[in-house]
């Protein structure tokens, strides 16, 4: 009997918004894939760039970022400086021959538990068809 892959996707979530909609994902009793490993930060904006890399070459699946939507972050223009990384980061991401499609940034609001739901789902089922992640083998494994 073979064991259904199930990727390990570290997801940086904004403590004002994103997270509060996982939060109230949860509370609503929402399911969404446990493939989803939740690491709470200030800010989007506070996810250095480097975070993501050593998530995804340690072995991560996929990587999410989850922001307040543009013009209602908590810290004024945060998120307007991780859509700027987040773009920047992806065009590293495709000139080293990595995989950018492995990680998503997505603008969730606290009241939206149900978008969160949604995203992670379709993220997953994303990472599920496109198999392990190849660099971990690769570098470390």
């Amino acid at each position: 009997m073979s064991k259904e892959f199930m990727p390990k996707i570290i997801s940086f979530l904004c403590k004002w918004c994103t997270y509060s909609g996982a939060d109230l994902a949860g509370t609503n009793r929402m399911k969404y894939p446990p493939s989803i490993l939740p690491l709470r930060v200030m800010c989007s904006s506070r996810v250095n760039p480097v975070f993501l890399i050593k998530s995804f070459l340690y072995g991560a699946d996929g990587v999410l970022i989850g922001g307040c939507h543009p013009g209602d972050c908590h810290y004024q223009s945060g998120n307007y400086y991780t859509r700027r990384r987040f773009a920047i980061l992806t065009t590293i991401f495709d000139s080293l021959g990595l995989e950018s499609e492995r990680l998503r940034l997505s603008w969730i609001s606290a009241a939206e538990g149900t978008k969160f739901v949604r995203v992670s789902t379709e993220f997953t089922e994303k990472i599920k068809s496109m198999g392990e992640n190849p660099a971990k083998k690769k570098i470390f494994l």
